[in-house]
């Protein structure tokens, strides 16, 4: 009879052991993702400016308005640089009398007027000393350093030397601002 005490006490401790709660995890692990968006790098610039008026032989110097490079690429290295250039200043049929050549267009853009986001931000010119001719594209300005969204506004100045020979009439001529 030993036998079947045996045989019962195994079929109850095999009972016991079904019957006892499943081990608990102590944590776990759930995978979160999502997107940072990003849009693009822009730069904004007045549509036009009056000068005024000026003699043959007299330069006239006048600020262009607020520029504003806005970074929005959520870059890791979000740097950037602005350049600015001038075409020739014309007035009616554009004779060599009747045209104003880039390289007698000096320009500067003076300090930031606002900036945000991180890094370093370096205006091309800071002061009217620092002007540069416009007779090939110049930096006007640039963030050297930083990541994520960042913005820069400037108001630069030009100032345009008119020639002797240059003949009456409204001159007009473009100054373009581009960020890369």
């Amino acid at each position: 009879m030993r036998k079947p005490l045996l045989t019962l006490t195994a079929a109850a401790a095999a009972a016991v052991a079904l019957a006892s709660p499943a081990a608990a995890a102590p944590s776990g692990d759930t995978i979160v993702t999502f997107t940072v968006a990003t849009a693009d790098l822009n730069i904004t610039v007045p549509a036009a400016v009056n000068l005024g008026s000026v003699f043959a032989g007299n330069s006239i110097t006048g600020e262009l308005g607020n520029v504003t490079v806005t970074d929005e690429r959520a870059a890791l290295t979000a740097t950037w640089t602005a350049t600015v250039s001038a075409s020739s200043f014309t007035t009616g049929s554009g004779t060599p009398e009747e045209t104003i050549v880039p390289g007698l267009v000096e320009y500067w853009s003076g300090p930031a007027l606002a900036t945000s986001g991180t890094g370093i931000f370096v205006p091309g010119q800071p002061s009217q000393a620092d002007a540069v001719t416009l007779s090939v594209p110049r930096t006007a300005f640039a963030k050297t350093s930083g990541s994520g969204n960042n913005s820069a506004t400037w108001a630069p100045d030009i100032r345009i030397a008119v020639p002797n020979t240059a003949v009456g009439g409204t001159y007009s001529g473009v100054i373009t601002h581009s960020v890369a």
